[in-house]
């Protein structure tokens, strides 16, 4: 009996404390939603950047556009006038171009062993800049028994699909049927070469003196192998050499006069390989073992110029090259003629292991994007060196000089050098209620062991980035209080840092503290007040209380001191968050 007295006054006791908690949390719960109005309380519009149009952090603002800084005032009208004023191609003789449609693919495939195909998009610039070409080739290969296609992916929506059209153009060569991706150069010089590679020998015989002139004034790099025999084991290697080697025409020989045109000793062992080009170093002859990959592999190394001048035309070469350590100069075209000599001494000690490189700062279109990429401001010279495996880059202190060059080079391919990071000044002041951060002070604001950090990664030409800052203000102004958080931004235009990495702007990153060793948190939320706030509730490693400011009425004047009322102002009422 007595044990069922307590079994009913303990039931009792649950019910009613069970019947007082519930409602309590389902009061709680929706004091916090009208609670948090009050952060979004403003004397202006409060901008609620997730509900701007296309607007995610996969596609946001991702270099400058000259037409940004007026978007505000754009019109609809601006926006939609490129789709009332559609494209016109320009006039081409593309008469041996074959047009190709679901209906007549198959045949064209049946009927030609060798072919090219080319899917594009009418719309498309590059499409456009390669049609003149394209057409070009496809007359002068007519002749060979190569047909020449193309299909319009906008309208073929199965035949795209089929072949996996991802961009424009997507260019196919087929042979009886199978099809792989072309990998040269867009212009018909580079298409011809590559197509009669693939359908020929790969190496063409000079036989005379006036050929070998005619090779010679026409050709900017030509190998000629001095052979034994033109059939066989020699000429096997060398054409299966050329087939490897896009950009380089392959030439052989028996003729010791032609051998001697091309700086080739009659008398050598053979079989010889000279690479002859036209820039500083003009000749490179081959001693290596005559099999396809030593001399690929000497070909590769001493193809490029000693020093390679950067420029939109030559930036293919360099990279899309096997060779994806770089070495470059950066000065003004002024001071280069000093510098370039010291570089391309250094450079013959790593020939087929770095690529030099002289960027003209002062060239507004190829050269200053480049400086401003690896951090270089003023006339120079300044030496970096990049590596294209990883993406790091490393700078050379100390004046630009032989030595200072061929030891920077040793530890840059040894692995011994620290990357660089480009930075602004460390600011002076830091005291705004968002933290400026640079790349120099990263590790000492946002990696701090004991602080959870929201960083902002923004470019000042970022349309989105501007339309995020009041919002972002008001986030810190109201979490001015919590010392554990640190609201914070970086301009990712002339700051970098290993953990701070960005495909667009803005970035939103999330370094939880005590977690600073592993990657930061992408912030995927909508990007109110209330939304950021929320996300750093649930995120935070230090939990955090927000509490209402009470302020101090202005229509009702106390009889307090001013420094009393602003210290009332700011002061927390005792009302901690619901």
């Amino acid at each position: 009996m007595t044990s069922f007295r307590c079994f009913l006054v303990l039931s009792l006791v649950s019910f009613l404390l069970l019947s007082t908690v519930l409602p309590s949390i389902s009061t709680n719960d929706e004091q916090d939603d009208e609670d948090l109005r009050f952060l979004e309380e403003t004397e202006g519009k409060s901008v609620d950047i997730a509900s701007l149009p296309h607007l995610s952090d996969s596609d946001d603002d991702q270099f400058p556009d000259d037409d940004e800084e007026d978007e505000d005032s754009g019109s609809e009208q601006e926006t939609d006038a490129p789709l009332s004023d559609p494209y016109k191609a320009p006039q081409i003789d593309d008469k041996d171009v074959v047009v190709l449609t679901q209906g007549n693919f198959s045949d064209f495939i049946k009927n030609n062993k060798f072919g090219m195909v080319e899917f594009y998009a009418p719309w498309c610039g590059h499409c456009q800049s390669l049609a003149p070409e394209y057409a070009a080739a496809a007359t002068e290969l007519k002749g060979e028994g190569v047909m020449l296609a193309k299909v319009d992916a906008t309208q073929e929506d199965e035949l795209a699909e089929e072949y996996d059209v991802e961009a424009f153009p997507t260019i196919y060569f087929l042979v009886n049927g199978k099809h792989t991706l072309y990998p040269a150069a867009r212009n018909k010089d580079a298409i011809v070469t590559w197509i009669k590679k693939q359908i020929g020998p790969g190496i063409y015989n000079v036989t005379t003196l006036d050929d070998a002139e005619r090779i010679l004034t026409s050709e900017s790099e030509v190998a000629l192998g001095y052979l034994n025999s033109l059939v066989g084991p020699e000429s096997d290697e060398l054409a299966a050499t050329s087939k490897l080697l896009d950009d380089i025409k392959f030439y052989q020989t028996m003729n010791p006069d032609v051998a001697k045109l091309f700086h080739v000793d009659p008398e050598v062992k053979r079989p010889a390989l000279v690479l002859l080009k036209k820039d500083a170093q003009k000749i490179c002859h081959f001693d290596g073992l005559f099999v396809k990959t030593a001399i690929s592999e000497f070909v590769t190394s001493n193809k490029l110029p000693l020093v390679t001048i950067f420029s939109r035309e030559s930036a293919p070469s360099i990279f899309e090259s096997s060779i994806k350590m770089h070495l470059l100069l950066f000065a003004t075209l002024n001071i280069s003629e000093k510098y370039i000599p010291v570089l391309q001494e250094a450079a013959e000690l790593f020939k087929g292991k770095l690529i030099s490189i002289y960027v003209q700062v002062d060239n507004e279109e190829s050269g200053k994007p480049v400086a401003n990429f690896f951090g270089v401001s003023g006339n120079g010279p300044t030496i970096r060196a990049y590596s294209g495996d990883d993406a790091k880059k490393f700078a050379m202190n100390g004046d630009v000089t032989f030595n200072n060059i061929k030891a920077f080079a040793e530890d840059f391919l040894a692995g011994t050098l620290k990357p660089f990071y480009k930075s602004d000044p460390i600011p002076e002041t830091n005291n705004e209620d968002v933290k400026e951060v640079v790349g120099d002070n990263f590790d000492e604001i946002v990696l701090d062991e004991s602080k959870d950090v929201l960083l902002e990664i923004y470019a000042p030409w970022c349309g989105h980035c501007r339309s995020l800052e009041p919002t972002y203000n008001k986030l810190a102004q109201h979490l001015r209080g919590i010392n554990s958080l640190v609201i914070a931004k970086m301009d990712g235009t002339t700051n970098e840092h290993p953990k701070a990495k960005s495909a667009g702007f803005p970035t939103m990153l999330f370094f939880p503290a005590g977690k600073k060793s592993s990657d930061p948190m992408k912030v995927n939320t909508g990007r109110t007040v209330v939304d950021f706030y929320k996300f750093l509730k649930e995120h935070a490693t230090i939990p955090f209380k927000l509490k209402k400011a009470v302020l101090v009425p202005k229509d009702k004047p106390t009889k307090t001191s001013d420094s009393k009322v602003r210290e009332k102002s700011s002061s927390v009422s005792s009302k901690e968050e619901l």
